[in-house]
């Protein structure tokens, strides 16, 4: 059963977007499936500074997360990483709201928002040492303003919450902005964040990314409305989004992040999108979706969507898709070598970063495990490793 964009299989239900009472907020597109600019006399205000310029640089940024997804995917099924989270199909999702965020708003993901963090400028390599199995978090969320990712489904709503309470105590215009999935809505974490949100009035966007499978669960069975009605329970303000256009993602992004920067609270946005590839390379979606379901949504690829808008605007040249070629294939390249030249942790590695200062109580049980190493007759590295230091 192939479904519209409504996730559903139903009609389209107008309202005004951003109102948290009626029966469904408006869906929210700017550039239709063949590339056509749509106007709305709302959320054009908040696309309106996007040059030309900046649609090619949206342009390249989808491109290169398509290419490092590819490229992962590829690593994967060579031996070098031992899962990966495709995001193929929601390039748009993750640039437009990545692209929309301050360098001191602060990131609380899922697992496969890899093109948010490329956005925040996280480094390849890092990107795949959880997956490589080297690190157990890729990065120093502090130096990027974006928490390693969640792989417990919803957590990090509540993590993004607590931020964003801080931020409000300390009087300051940053947001926390989390993502997850469709199938984390029905999380009690999920929930339990919403309440806190509205409660307190957190400066906090929760951006939803409906791909419409829960692993092999569609979205329908798990619910009978749209994902954004369940947040008008909570009074939160929720905005339904074409997550396959990056200039609609892009406006509604900004709106919600708007509101919480003027303390207006948490908002909700549901970017309907598509799982194009598996839930994660262990998965095979052949056992359990329709082949013409990924015909139907292959035609609303967001890359193809936004090329259609650059030809149209004379933008796409010769010179600009091999300029973006070359910038995808140079990243891959990169993230490769990364990967491939990756050092494996030491036995000893298991004592860093616990904590952030050394205590006894750690330096008594790094000393018992390095003399158990020493056991087996090979003390060098084993003790002179740095440990919890």
């Amino acid at each position: 059963m192939s479904t519209d964009e409504t996730g559903h299989g139903g009609a389209k239900t107008p309202q005004s977007a951003g109102n948290p009472g009626g029966t469904g907020p408006e869906f929210l597109q700017l550039i239709t499936p063949a590339g056509e600019r749509i106007s709305h006399p709302e959320f054009d205000f908040w696309v309106r500074d996007v040059s030309d310029e900046q649609l090619c640089s949206l342009f390249e940024d989808m491109t290169v997360i398509r290419r490092i997804d590819v490229e992962a995917t590829a690593l994967q099924r060579q031996g070098e990483l031992a899962l990966w989270p495709p995001l193929l199909g929601q390039e748009a999702a993750q640039i437009g709201s990545g692209r929309s965020l301050r360098a001191d708003d602060f990131v609380f993901s899922s697992y496969r928002e890899n093109g948010v963090a490329y956005c925040r400028g996280v480094d390849l390599t890092d990107l795949l040492r959880v997956w490589r199995g080297n690190a157990a978090g890729g990065w120093d969320p502090y130096s990027i303003n974006m928490a390693t990712p969640q792989i417990i489904i919803g957590a990090q709503t509540l993590h993004a919450t607590g931020y964003a309470m801080g931020i409000q105590n300390d009087g300051a215009d940053a947001a926390a902005i989390t993502y997850f999935g469709d199938g984390a809505t029905s999380e009690g974490d999920v929930n339990e964040a919403m309440v806190f949100a509205a409660s307190f009035q957190a400066p906090v966007v929760f951006f939803c990314t409906n791909n419409h499978w829960a692993i092999s669960e569609p979205v329908r069975l798990q619910s009978h409305i749209q994902l954004a009605d369940r947040a008008t329970g909570f009074g939160i303000p929720s905005l339904r989004v074409d997550g396959n256009d990056v200039l609609a993602v892009m406006a509604a992004t900004r709106l919600a992040l708007d509101r919480a920067r003027r303390g207006g609270g948490p908002t909700f946005i549901e970017a309907v999108s598509y799982r194009m590839g598996p839930h994660t390379t262990a998965d095979d979606p052949t056992r359990y979706r329709d082949a013409n379901e990924l015909e139907d949504w292959a035609a609303k690829d967001p890359i193809t969507r936004l090329a259609g808008l650059l030809e149209r605007k004379g933008l796409l040249t010769a010179e600009l898709q091999q300029q973006v070629k070359t910038k995808a294939d140079a990243v891959a390249s990169d993230m490769r070598r990364g990967c491939t030249t990756m050092p494996d942790p030491q036995p000893m590695d298991i004592f860093k970063h616990v904590y952030s200062t050394p205590n006894s109580w750690l330096e008594r049980q790094q000393d018992h495990y390095a003399r158990y190493l020493a056991s087996f007759g090979d003390p060098a590295g084993a003790v002179s490793e740095e440990g919890a230091r």
